[in-house]
């Protein structure tokens, strides 16, 4: 007979009752108004999310890299796994709580992840962080997003402040020449895609395993060229 889930703590959010349970040593569920947002046994899509985005960076001299959504900390886990000693990785999480639990029940379940210490967390919203990045100085090598809320049919296709044409164009601007964009996604969605290569990103899309409930893993690589200069088969206007 399974074990009955035990709830460790319980929140109230702008979302509705955010709680942590478990059952066993190692079983963890993260549920927001009963609804199962993540399941500590069933993660290859996140898994996938973070080697897809960041496997091109085992060899990168101090890399930079935003992770959006915190969760139980796995696909910080693969993200990490990736990068070198020197690398600076910033996650931006909306519950202090969430990094509460990585930090302590969920920890042994990433090896620490959380506490790694090339990881800051700032708690807020991760649209406001590279609003903030394509607005001042500072880009990443790779921004990833593993949120509960994935591009889907419904998302509005310019305004919606992750996945809209305006969101995209400030990701863009928040990456480094040849940087990745890569989100997970609940299913695919056709005019996410579409924004992304609209905005000149070249994409390709996963679901990562063979059976079962696959999930969409999406990456968007920025052409890798100097800044400034033109793209290619582009010329410069003559001057006047």
């Amino acid at each position: 007979m399974a074990q009955p889930w035990k709830v460790l703590q319980s929140v109230q959010t702008a979302d509705g009752t955010l709680e942590l349970r478990q059952r066993g040593e190692r079983d963890f569920l993260i549920t927001v108004n009963g609804l199962v947002l993540m399941n500590s046994s069933l993660h290859r899509s996140e898994v996938a999310l973070g080697e897809v985005a960041c496997g091109h960076l085992k060899e990168a001299q101090a890399p930079k890299v935003l992770v959006g959504g915190l969760g139980m900390a796995i696909t910080l886990r693969a993200v990490l796994d990736q990068m070198p000693q020197r690398a600076d990785v910033l996650v931006a999480e909306l519950n202090p709580v969430v990094l509460e639990w990585c930090r302590g029940p969920l920890a042994p379940i990433t090896a620490g992840a959380a506490s790694d210490p090339r990881v800051t967390v700032e708690i807020a919203n991760v649209a406001d962080v590279i609003r903030r990045s394509a607005m001042g100085n500072s880009r990443f090598d790779a921004i990833v997003l593993d949120l509960y809320t994935g591009p889907h049919a419904k998302t509005d296709k310019i305004i919606d402040p992750l996945y809209g044409e305006i969101a995209v164009e400030l990701t863009k601007g928040a990456l480094k020449p040849g940087g990745v964009f890569a989100v997970w996604g609940e299913n695919y969605d056709q005019g996410f895609d579409k924004r992304l290569r609209q905005a000149g990103f070249a994409v390709s899309c996963e679901r990562p395993g063979r059976g079962g409930l696959r999930h969409v893993v999406y990456l968007a690589r920025l052409e890798s060229r100097p800044e400034g200069l033109p793209q290619r088969g582009r010329k410069r206007a003559p001057r006047r």
